[in-house]
Parts: structure tokens; C-alpha cells; sequence
């Protein structure tokens, strides 16, 4: 078995076992803390240019199966877990999550602590860090400096997000999803709630969106910073007030951010199927499903037209807001899911509805 060192940017070096492709690859080191769905994690966009470690002890024991992907493109840069299951165990698996991950060019790396290296990043931040052979031509303090010297990306949802429009037919509402490195279960409820929607890219205008007649449109998750969307702020800030939206996850910061609200960085981000949301309108709480590194600044919906919806029981941060005089709601977390619980599934049909209400107002207009 070949050995593998993860390179912190701090010095710090995990020495395990590699899997998957034998390349070296660079990321930011991120944690997850899902039991199940590493196959919907592994190719969630959301993870661009992240190394993925998982937190449950063993991964791949029901191997990879052709249902559960996300993307057809997997973005992560790398896969850390603590044992690597070699023989999967169940009905659907097609392949192992070491072949997958070879298949795709991805490393992995598993025996190594990963309980130190999750308290790591609670304590520190997310860290840049580099996967790399365990051999005498490696020199650590070398790899260190690169790590150190090297910026940041921000051109994450380029990367993720369609070159070109195509269809997703249904006979139901017109909706225009705007892709900024969308999972594959949005689409999937929209589709079974049988709307007929036009998928475009990030830097799609609002001209061109509307052009469409939309009944509605919605934003969807994606990777990494939501300021350095430029383009996708403009288009939602030109939208509001003209057809009903619906965002998650990174499409809930790029229309707060439209509105006039601010982002930051939180320590170690939100990531995981277990986290409790509570909503300010009913009282009820959801578990949800969570990927996201950002969070919108509660404070600074003050003086925008935004009404907080939605906080995290964990640490009080927004989790979802409404626009006060327009149809427009979003959420920080995943309603669709995958992995994850379901418990707010019904905010698919909240749009549905949220649409048909506006297409009645129309109606009576006309």
C-alpha cells in the first residue's frame, strides 16, 4: 500500500495510506459531518476546490451506486476519511469508492486521525493543505511555503456552472434555474412537481431571463465566495420585484447581497445532514442538510428590505430571509436534501404556490 502525507498550511503533516488517483492535489481542508451520503457529497459542486474530510469513521461500505450523484463531474480536489471500506456491501453498488475516485482522478487518503484534524479546523479555520506521496523528494517545509504563498481561488462558480441554457421539459410552471454549481436534486423537485424549466448559467442577464416569461426562477446552490459573483448579483438585483424566487444556499447570499445585506466568512463553515434551523414565523425546527463556508450578516438586513426567516440553533446565524414586498424567499440550507434529511421538502411546494398565486394576480389584471 502506497503512503500519503496530508501538508497543512500550518506545518502540520498526517501520514496514512493512499486511494483513488496518485496524483498530488492542492484545496481548501474542509469537514463534513454526514453518517451516510458520501456519494452525493463527493459530487456536490458546492465542494469545488475543497478537500473533503468526512467525520463518520468508515466510508465506502456500500460502495458507489449510477442514482445517488449530484453532478455528473465530481469538483472536490481531494477525500480524507479514517478507514476505507474495500469490499461495499449492497444491492445498488456498481463500483468502489476507491475505483470511482481512480476513475475521476481524485486522491484519497484514509488512516489518519481524523477526529485531530476536524479539531484542527474548529479551531483554526479552514486551512489550505496538499495531498502529496510519502516520499524522500517531498520536502515539507517547501510544500509549507507553497501552501502559504498561495492565493485563495474566486473563480469557483465559473468553473461549476454550465457554458450554455438547456431544457429540463415539464407541462407545469415556467422556471428559470440559475446555476451557480447546482446539485442535481433541485432539479429533480422541480421535475416532480412537473415544472418546465430552462437551466442557464451564472452570468445569464436578467434581459435574457426574462425574455423567457418565467413564472418563477430560482437560484441555485453553488461554491465559494458570494462577492466574488459579480455578475449574479447584478442579475438578481435587476429581477426583484419582476417574477417570483425561490434560493438555496448560495443563491440565498447572492440575492441577500442584491438586496443590500452582507456576507462573511464563517470559521469553519456549515457542513453536514444534522443541522437544527429554526423557523422565526411557526416556531418549527428542521434538521437540514448543509453545505456552505459563508453567511449572511443578520445585523446588516436592518436596512434592506429583508425580514430574518430562518436562524441556526447551533450558532444563531441566518439561516433563510423573505423579501418584505416581493415574492421572494431563500434559505441558507438544502431542502432537496441529498444527503440528508427531508424535513423541509415543502418549501418546493411553498413555490409552487408562492407562482400560482402571482399567476392569479395576473390574471385578474389582465
Amino acid at each position: 500500500m502506497k503512503k500519503r502525507l496530508l501538508v497543512l498550511e500550518d506545518g502540520t503533516v498526517f501520514t496514512g495510506t493512499a486511494f483513488g488517483s496518485d496524483r498530488a492535489s492542492q484545496g481548501e481542508v474542509v469537514f463534513t459531518t454526514g453518517m451516510t451520503g458520501y456519494q452525493e457529497t463527493i459530487s456536490d459542486p458546492s465542494f469545488y476546490g475543497q478537500i473533503v474530510t468526512l467525520t463518520y469513521p468508515m466510508v465506502g461500505n456500500y460502495g458507489i451506486n449510477r442514482d445517488d450523484f449530484e453532478s455528473i463531474t465530481p469538483a472536490i480536489r481531494g477525500f480524507v476519511v479514517r478507514e476505507l471500506a474495500k469490499t461495499p456491501s449492497n444491492f445498488r453498488c456498481d463500483l468502489t469508492l476507491d475505483d470511482y475516485l481512480t476513475s475521476k482522478d481524485i486522491p484519497g487518503i484514509e488512516g489518519i486521525d481524523t477526529r485531530k484534524l476536524t479539531r484542527i479546523i474548529r479551531s483554526k479555520g479552514s486551512v489550505k493543505a496538499i495531498l502529496t506521496a510519502a516520499n524522500e523528494e517531498v520536502n515539507v517545509s517547501e510544500v509549507v511555503a507553497q501552501l502559504q504563498a498561495t492565493p485563495a481561488i474566486t473563480h469557483h462558480v465559473r468553473e461549476v456552472s454550465p457554458k450554455s441554457a438547456y431544457p429540463s421539459p415539464g407541462r407545469g410552471k415556467r422556471v428559470v434555474l440559475i446555476d451557480y454549481g447546482m446539485k442535481h436534486g433541485i432539479l429533480r423537485e422541480l421535475n416532480k412537481r412537473d415544472c418546465d424549466v430552462l437551466v442557464v448559467p451564472y452570468n445569464t442577464s436578467a434581459e435574457e431571463i426574462l425574455a423567457w416569461h418565467p413564472d418563477g426562477i430560482m437560484l441555485s446552490n453553488g461554491p465559494g465566495n458570494p462577492e466574488d459573483v459579480q455578475e449574479g448579483i447584478e442579475t438578481v438585483s435587476n429581477l426583484i420585484g419582476k417574477v417570483p424566487m425561490f434560493g438555496i444556499c448560495l443563491g440565498h447570499q447572492i440575492f441577500s447581497l442584491a438586496s443590500g445585506a452582507k456576507a462573511f466568512k464563517l470559521p469553519f463553515g456549515h457542513r453536514g445532514g444534522n443541522h437544527p434551523v429554526k423557523d422565526l414565523r411557526t416556531g418549527r425546527t428542521d434538521l437540514t442538510s448543509q453545505n456552505h463556508g459563508y453567511a449572511i450578516d443578520i445585523e446588516s438586513l436592518q436596512d434592506t428590505d429583508l425580514e430574518l426567516t430562518h436562524i441556526a440553533l447551533n450558532d444563531g446565524t441566518c439561516e433563510g430571509v423573505r423579501h418584505k414586498k416581493y415574492p421572494i424567499f431563500t434559505v441558507q440550507y438544502h431542502p432537496e436534501a441529498s444527503p440528508g434529511p427531508e424535513d423541509s421538502n415543502h418549501l418546493f411546494d411553498e413555490f409552487i404556490e408562492m407562482m400560482e398565486v402571482e399567476a392569479g394576480k395576473g390574471k385578474q389584471h389582465a
